[in-house]
């Protein structure tokens, strides 16, 4: 697989650690040149270090949900890399806990305009600026929160859900310039999922028929599949990472 993305350039959201940044690193190992975004500076310069320095990542701090934030991070991928070939919209956020009922208004509108109306922020900012007219590949993270009730964590399911909606109705919309399509991880040890596993992961991870939590490299390699040409015929598609627990009944 090196090599396999020469040439081709990506934007990759919320990537300064976790998901984000194993999708990042797989991604320059197979060639790709990446604009890496996150909220706090110093995390993404570590993450830039971390990938190869400025010749083959850049990084654009800001919050996802925030226009003027993907308008900068895309006009500069453009013309620091001269194109923009893949988009992984990363970013979410869980802020609450608790049932979707007593959820604050103003939470929830939060975790929707972050998790859902950003992506399709992106992808539109993505169109316009190269992908419209020279093509290219996206994949969102979703989550199996997305494919079942999800207790505790109800309105993030919600938000996921319509993430994958979302993933169909633009997979329609933007082919065949265009490919969209989506992951759904089960429980990934990174920090943001940490309050769902810490200090009980053999527990967890019983309920797994592979009897382990996923990690950061068990999604980047599905992701760099979804984005590149093997991948051609694929599009609206969400491909479940879970190490099996939707068999059953776990996280």
């Amino acid at each position: 697989m090196v090599n396999s993305f020469k040439d081709r350039v990506a934007i990759v959201t919320g990537a300064s650690r976790g998901i984000g940044l194993g999708i990042a690193r797989e991604l320059v190992q197979r060639g790709a040149r990446v604009c890496i975004t996150a909220r706090k500076p110093e995390p993404l310069a570590d993450a830039v270090n971390e990938l190869g320095g400025p010749g083959v990542a850049i990084a654009v701090p800001g919050k996802a949900d925030d226009a003027a934030h993907q308008e900068e991070a895309v006009a500069k991928t453009v013309e620091t890399f001269g194109r923009l070939d893949m988009l992984v919209n990363n970013t979410g956020i869980n802020p609450v806990y608790g049932p979707v009922l007593d959820i604050d208004p103003a939470a929830a509108a939060k975790i929707l305009a972050v998790n859902v109306l950003a992506p399709l922020a992106w992808l539109r900012h993505a169109r316009d600026a190269w992908m419209g007219e020279h093509g290219g590949s996206v994949v969102n993270v979703a989550s199996i929160a997305g494919l079942r009730a999800s207790p505790g964590i109800g309105m993030y399911g919600v938000s996921k859900a319509a993430v994958i909606r979302l993933t169909q109705e633009l997979a329609v919309e933007l082919g065949p310039k265009i490919r969209v399509n989506a992951v759904a991880p089960a429980v990934v040890k990174t920090k943001f999922a940490t309050a769902l596993y810490e200090g009980r992961e053999e527990e967890v991870s019983a309920a797994y028929p592979m009897k382990r939590l996923g990690v950061p490299e068990d999604i980047a390699g599905a992701v760099a599949f979804l984005l590149s040409d093997e991948a051609g015929w694929i599009t609206g598609q969400t491909v479940v990472l879970d190490g099996g627990v939707t068999l059953g009944g776990g996280l």
